[in-house]
């Protein structure tokens, strides 16, 4: 039996096998493209691919794929097999240098948001070398970017790879100013926390909800769900036990350091959390933890359901982003330092966080939208659909003394200055947890807590880079053509303090005062996908993303009509699977309960003239008038979804199901689960919540 050291990236082509399959100078001159960005030539890039496709034959890979991301939310591959024939009939295996750089996929079927038109289908796939290549199910898959014809990216990672590049130069400009030479990148790293659900696959295969949308449109609320809090971290069954393993096993091969397991808060809901590593890396990683989550459910006879909310009243699932920066050299540029240089230098990372997410909250709010995750924000299992950021009272208390000029704490005698007196010594984890705040400081790093578990952590983390990116050159331009460093630095923080400090929250966003609070401080609070939408083509937005050239204005007005599109036919899907249940299953069944009910009674009647048919009675008055009910309103989902039909503009549609279609729905389900309680259960057509959510034992 191998040991974890042993699977551990044994189906991943990286450093280890290149340094033992490539030639020295071949080798040298990769490592210069994946730590420092060198273009890798032609030459180099042939013997690249020939020492690989030799060791994905040698591990029983017959294909080759270009493995992208687009901007569908999961990931993309067109199989080609190493085949070349010969001229006496055979074949050879073959795989170019060429082949490795650049792939050319169909670009017209993806979403494009009006870059590519159908007969517009040239696309290409490009190589991105600092995402080692790996071999799935018999396939060897190379991490790429994906591009139109024309240049434009249709992808999440092109953006992605541009905000780290962005990050980096600014990062660096910084860092020069507090005389750090050595440092050659630096990057940001991320360790993104999955929360998913697991229900029994026969069960799952009687919910036509769940098939068509990944969440339950229909469901009454079971006798028990996670009121006594006994499922969380409690002992995990055996039949999960299994699948965990098996499903560690094969995120270790591939080279995803899967860390931590648990049973989270609602019954059937777990999570896993990996090690950080870099943003790009750590993407890829979770895109197939998402992937093999679901394949190895199924071999396990489950359904792993990624939805962020797949039961009405019980916790959701989210996507917990833990965002750091680090150098080339092993130092996190958010580890509170020991020294006043050191602290000077945190304080100024810091403060170009807390200005990105004060400046940019309407872009972290928009990177996280979703029809799924609307069900989500503000609940309480998630933060509040309001920005806010949470420091802790201990660098909370820091940063007020630096904006007032008073003294820190009650034995500090001077005046705290940057950069000249010795600021606190701050211990690791600094701050407590704070599970409401959207994005909260947790000792060297940010956990941007609001993104939906289906998401791809690229648009959030592009968002997150590019904005600080922002920040940092605005630092480094003011601190370059200072006089006085010190003293700019100081008045540099102090200023960014004064004019952000709305921003920090330390307190319980989940109450009500808090919302209005936010308002006076003249937070955003974007409640759905259509309130945050339009400030994606915001003036101040378009000029960030343009100016550090991470998207065109045309790309990120094309991001704009996919999300608005997505969320339409998102909910499109939902009615009509919901208008499908009710109108061929739900009512037939509860008419014919009726009508068990009314032979009962007049059999009753027939035999004992006298006898009480009370309870007959009274529930064909109660069941007649409920599914009368649930007919007018099935009939006016109907009539909202062919209302919606008629409207052109996707913006005004979106508003429209958000206001109209989402209401009719929720009007229906109510009425529909109250029927549910009171119908027999052989009569109900589809397995209730407690199915559902107890049916892994």
């Amino acid at each position: 039996m191998s040991t974890i050291t042993e699977i551990f990236s044994s189906n991943v082509f990286d450093e280890s096998v290149m340094k033992a399959r490539l030639p020295k100078e071949t080798f040298k001159q990769v490592q210069l493209t994946i730590k420092k960005g060198k273009r890798l030539d032609s030459a180099v890039a042939n013997v690249v691919a020939n020492a690989m496709k030799d060791w994905a034959i040698e591990k029983g890979a017959t294909h080759f794929t270009h493995w992208f991301q687009p901007m569908t939310g999961v990931t993309a591959e067109k199989h080609d097999s190493f085949i070349s024939p010969t001229p006496d009939g055979k074949v050879i295996m073959e795989f170019s240098g060429k082949e490795l750089i650049q792939g050319e996929p169909d670009a017209s079927s993806f979403p494009s948001g009006g870059l590519r038109a159908t007969f517009e289908a040239r696309g290409y796939t490009a190589w991105d070398p600092t995402s080692y290549a790996f071999i799935k199910d018999g396939v060897l898959c190379i991490p790429t970017a994906f591009c139109s014809y024309g240049g434009e990216a249709l992808d999440k990672k092109t953006p992605l790879l541009r905000s780290m590049e962005a990050i980096n130069k600014q990062a660096l400009r910084v860092l020069r100013l507090f005389g750090n030479t050595e440092v050659a990148t630096v990057k940001t790293t991320v360790g993104p926390e999955q929360e998913y659900f697991l229900v029994d696959k026969e069960v799952f295969d009687k919910r036509k909800d769940l098939i068509y949308t990944g969440r339950t449109l229909f469901g009454a609320k079971p006798p028990k769900g996670q009121e006594l809090d006994d499922h969380y971290f409690g002992v995990i069954k055996s039949r999960v036990s299994e699948f965990m393993k098996d499903l560690n096993d094969e995120l270790w091969k591939l080279g995803i350091l899967a860390k931590t397991e648990h049973n989270e808060v609602a019954p059937a809901q777990h999570e896993l959390a990996p090690i950080f590593t870099t943003t790009n890396i750590a993407t890829d990683h979770n895109q197939l933890t998402m992937e093999l989550m679901q394949k190895v459910a199924k071999k396990h006879g489950m359904v792993c359901l990624l939805h962020e909310k797949p039961f009405a009243g019980v916790n959701g699932s989210g996507k917990h982003n833990n965002w750091s920066l680090s150098t080339d050299t092993g130092v996190n540029l958010l580890e509170p330092g020991e020294t006043p240089y050191e602290n000077a230098q945190f304080l100024l990372f810091l403060c170009a966080v807390i200005k990105a997410v004060d400046e940019y909250q309407d872009l972290l709010r928009i990177s996280v939208a979703s029809a799924g995750n609307d069900h989500r924000l503000g609940a309480n299992e998630a933060p509040p659909a309001v920005v806010s950021m949470f420091l802790g009272d201990e660098i909370t208390a820091v940063l007020k003394a630096i904006e007032t000029d008073e003294p820190y704490g009650a034995k500090e005698k001077e005046l705290l200055k940057v950069g000249v007196h010795i600021l606190p010594r701050f211990p690791k984890d600094t701050t407590d947890r704070n599970r409401t705040s959207p994005f909260a400081f947790t000792g060297n790093k940010f956990e941007f807590r609001m993104l939906g578990s289906t998401a791809s952590i690229a648009g959030p983390n592009t968002v997150l880079n590019t904005a600080v990116a922002e920040e940092l050159r605005q630092f480094a331009d003011a601190l370059e053509s200072a006089a006085d460093f010190e003293a700019a630095l100081h008045d540099l923080i102090k200023k960014t303090v004064q004019e952000h400090k709305r921003i920090i929250f330390n307190g319980n966003g989940y109450e009500e005062s808090w919302l209005e609070e936010a308002k006076k401080r003249g937070l955003l609070n974007l409640v759905s996908t259509p309130d945050c939408l339009p400030y994606l083509l915001h003036k101040k937005n378009i000029k960030l993303f343009t100016d550090h050239k991470v998207y065109t204005e045309t790309e990120l007005r094309s991001r704009y009509e996919i999300l608005e599109e997505k969320y339409c036919k998102t909910l499109g899907i939902e009615a009509a699977t919901m208008l499908d249940m009710a109108k061929k299953d739900i009512l037939p069944a509860v008419t014919s309960y009726v009508h068990e009910l009314s032979d009962a009674a007049l059999a009753k009647y027939s035999f004992m003239p006298d006898a009480d048919s009370t309870y007959e009675k009274s529930m064909i008055s109660k069941l007649s008038s409920l599914s009368a009910l649930a007919f007018k309103k099935t009939e006016a989902l109907e009539k909202c979804v062919m209302d919606a039909k008629e409207i052109k503009d996707t913006g005004a549609l979106a508003r429209f199901y958000k206001d109209s279609v989402f209401a009719a729905m929720n009007d229906l389900r109510a009425t529909v689960d109250e029927m549910e309680t009171v119908t027999a259960k052989k009569y109900w057509p589809y397995p209730s919540y407690g199915d559902l959510l107890f049916s892994v034992r």
